[in-house]
């Protein structure tokens, strides 16, 4: 039987549609009463199989922007054209976010702008690294209250600023997506030391080509990062300088490109759904990283975009990879130096075009589409089920940066034009880092799975543990209650 049409009718969706919330130009949206969300939290193991296969319909915004589950609101907290606290202009084209925990129970926010060229609101940096380019990063200090409280330009001079990724040190990497001359590259973010000399120094062996997104592994210092071009290569850097601080990584180091060694040059639109790979990691000039992975024969994807660690896993998405086009989801096992098709979508209503990714609290990854359409923040469970969290209804307008505050109580995700700056909340599932461990390993089918009490479910999620793990010490026959 084909392993990709099983796989896809096992963990055929149960089709959720969308919700909504609406705001005036100052306030918060919200919708209804939120009682199933709510009676979730109050059942433990509600709230595992409940949030796992979503948050309900969704309701419709009197607002006419963005559609939520019922319990849910949003404030808009910047937009394209206003003021930041220094009177210059809040530029434009949002993209990537990062969220760090700031001083009195603050969220910092670093936000990249997809810009190169002329533009009505380009950013306006003091110290850019190119001044004929109007691409580059903005802060903002989001209050407990969820409103800012002081929003600031991080970088300039750069293009392209797609994506890119937080470091465990506090900093962010933004990344150019252009392979122009003198551009083309990665640079670090200080959000506490904004537009200083690192903000604007590339550091050039982490690559010259078209960079879309990066992600770190916290235990080992290494880098992954995604190319957005066609064809596609996953590359890592391995850094000379292991301290995880802010330059550590200007240090130097090395850039490897992913291959397969039984399979050169293999496609990755060959892969299956479920089916694993063992990974060969090859050396390339970082000043031609592209060309030189085609020359090795390293794996060719089909656009690469988005990128997450978590739990000991790396996550990536190819936005217009399968047999449908539609995207597929890929995860590295860097303990086994193994690769896996995860998820691949056959549906337009399942999953279209993903791009940005987030892993949340409770464990689900969550992905922010850029379909061309009414794009929507998709949710996908361990087990490779999805479900529908948030819906743009301006037509045209890409979602981008999704990302949750450090306490997990807030949701961040932007429209990229116009620019505008979403924070949302309402009944999330509690942080599970059980749950979260779970997305790193693949669960058994629900009849196979074990059976366990209520109580034992109860205590499982209060502990921040799987119901797998749970259920494995309870059978050994330790005093885990």
């Amino acid at each position: 039987m084909d392993k990709r049409l099983s796989r896809r009718n096992f963990l055929k969706t149960s089709g959720m549609s969308t919700v909504a919330l609406a705001l005036g130009a100052t306030g918060a949206f919200s919708l209804g009463g939120g009682k199933s969300a709510l009676a979730a939290l109050d059942n433990p193991r509600a709230g595992l199989a409940g949030f796992g296969g979503g948050f309900g319909p969704l309701v419709k915004d009197p607002g006419g922007i963005l559609n939520l589950p019922e319990g849910f609101q949003y404030r808009i907290i910047s937009e394209e054209g206003g003021k930041l606290s220094d009177g210059r202009v809040i530029p434009g084209m949002f993209d990537g976010m990062a969220a760090f925990a700031g001083r009195h129970n603050s969220t910092i926010i670093v936000r990249n702008h997809e810009q190169s060229g002329n533009t009505d609101n380009p950013v306006e940096g003091k110290n850019p690294y190119d001044k004929l380019r109007t691409g580059g990063t903005t802060a903002l200090v989001v209050g407990p209250d969820r409103k800012v409280m002081d929003e600031y330009v991080t970088s300039a001079g750069t293009i392209r600023n797609c994506a890119g990724g937080a470091t465990p040190w506090g900093t962010w990497l933004t990344c150019e997506e252009t392979r122009e001359m003198g551009h083309g590259y990665v640079f670090e973010v200080d959000p506490l030391n904004p537009e200083n000399e690192l903000s604007k120094t590339p550091i050039r062996e982490m690559g010259a080509f078209s960079h879309e997104a990066t992600a770190i592994d916290p235990s080992t210092g290494i880098v992954y990062l995604t190319e957005d071009a066609s064809p596609s290569f996953l590359y890592r850097f391995i850094p000379n300088d292991r301290s995880q601080k802010p330059g550590a990584l200007h240090n130097g180091g090395k850039l490897q490109a992913a291959a397969i060694e039984e399979m050169p040059a293999a496609l990755a639109g060959s892969f299956a759904t479920g089916q694993t790979f063992g990974i060969v990691w090859k050396d390339v000039n970082p000043e031609k990283p592209s060309l030189e992975a085609a020359e090795k024969g390293c794996i060719v994807f089909s656009r690469l975009e988005g990128a997450w660690f978590s739990g000991g896993v790396f996550w990536f998405d190819d936005t217009s990879a399968g047999e449908e086009r539609l995207g597929r989801l890929y995860r590295y096992f860097p303990a086994t130096n193994t690769l896996e098709l995860f998820y691949e979508s056959s549906e337009k209503n399942d999953l279209e075009a993903p791009d940005n990714i987030c892993i949340t609290p409770w464990g689900d990854l969550w992905i922010a589409e850029d379909g061309g359409g009414s794009d929507r923040v998709i949710g996908v469970t361990p087990e490779g089920q999805t479900y529908v969290f948030a819906e743009n209804t301006l037509n045209g307008a890409e979602l981008a940066g999704p990302v949750f505050s450090p306490d997990g109580h807030t949701f961040f995700v932007n429209i990229q034009r116009p620019g505008i700056t979403f924070a949302i909340w309402g009944p999330f599932a509690r942080s599970n880092s059980g749950r979260q461990r779970l997305m790193g390993h693949a669960a058994p089918p629900a009849h196979l799975a074990p059976v366990i009490s209520d109580k034992l479910a109860a205590f499982a999620e209060s502990k921040g543990m799987s119901s797998l793990e749970a259920a494995a010490l309870h059978r050994h026959g330790m005093p885990i209650l």
